[in-house]
């Protein structure tokens, strides 16, 4: 009887951390995006993550298109708020079918971040 009880309920727990392991381990894509960071907080109640904005500017007075992303990794975050403002380029991997938003709220993941020069005026 015990046996049958904590099958059922290690069962689904086994196979929710084994998903959670291969949708964060492995990349649906990677790629990179410059723009400036205009915001970056830490959010949550339970699980806090680093979350951003990027807005990239193609033309000088046009709208930004904003670029959501998370990160999972501090040193990335500490670089990201010392380069607030400045233009940056953010190396980013996809993560898809993440089980929970415990890791983050976008399926963007930061995973380095580059100063670049200003953007060339045309």
């Amino acid at each position: 009887m015990w046996a049958i009880l904590a099958a059922v309920i290690a069962t689904p727990l086994l196979l929710f951390a084994l998903w959670s392991w291969i949708t964060l381990s492995f990349a649906y894509s990677t790629g990179e995006r410059a723009g400036y960071v205009q915001k970056f907080s830490q959010k949550g109640w339970l699980c806090k993550t680093w979350e951003g904005e990027l807005a990239m500017v193609n033309l000088p007075g046009a709208m930004p298109e904003i670029f959501h992303f998370s990160v999972r990794d501090d040193a990335v975050a500490r670089q990201l708020n010392i380069t607030m403002g400045e233009r940056v380029t953010l190396h980013y991997q996809q993560h898809r079918g993440v089980p929970t938003n415990c890791f983050g709220e976008t399926q963007y993941f930061v995973t380095q971040v580059r100063r670049v020069g200003p953007a060339a005026q045309p």
